[in-house]
């Protein structure tokens, strides 16, 4: 099993919400893939969607806030952009290389994942079997990203490392964790 923590940093030139951090870990055994986020501190000034009765696949979740992460197959351009939003909505995308072909993942046709609003933050946590993308003996790389919106309408973008001039998620040398 490979099991890491992770610590994420908001954009530089972004105003990220002062007290506020997103933390967790990630791990892969076989081809289960899991991955917690803990966002902790001042969340009263955090926008989140509503909860969704029904939660379901929608297009453009990071325009709101929106947990996401990138799996990319070690030495291919072709990667795989996961969102989940705090609603309970989701949605995969597949692209063929750096932001070439985006075509909404098919293989999947349920994402079921926990959500659980704390006393100073919110838990997200995800189980997913991804032999219907990648093989089990593929190393594949990943990028563990986050999308705030503020309740005053600013955006910042956090990330395990920001790697250009703008905040950028699908670049794949931001993608540093090798499971």
């Amino acid at each position: 099993m490979n099991d890491q923590t992770f610590k994420m940093q908001p954009f530089p030139s972004a105003k990220p919400i002062p007290d506020l951090k997103i933390a967790g870990n990630i791990a892969r055994q076989g081809n289960q893939f899991t991955i917690h986020y803990a966002l902790l501190g001042d969340v009263k000034e955090v926008a989140f969607a509503a909860p969704s009765d029904t939660p379901a696949r929608k297009h453009e979740l990071w325009k709101d806030t929106c947990f996401e992460f990138f799996l990319g197959i070690k030495n291919s351009d072709q990667y795989w952009e996961f969102n989940l939003s705090p609603a309970g909505d989701w949605n995969i995308y597949r692209f063929d290389a750096y932001r070439q072909g985006m075509q909404e993942e098919t293989a999947f046709t349920a994402l079921p994942f926990s959500i659980q609003h704390l006393s100073d933050g919110l838990a997200i946590a995800l189980d997913v079997e991804l032999d219907k993308i990648v093989p089990a003996n593929q190393a594949i790389e990943v990028g563990i990203t986050t999308v705030i919106k503020h309740k005053d309408g600013e955006v910042s973008y956090w990330a395990l490392t920001h790697q250009g001039t703008e905040a950028d998620f699908h670049r794949r040398d931001s993608f540093i964790i090798t499971l």
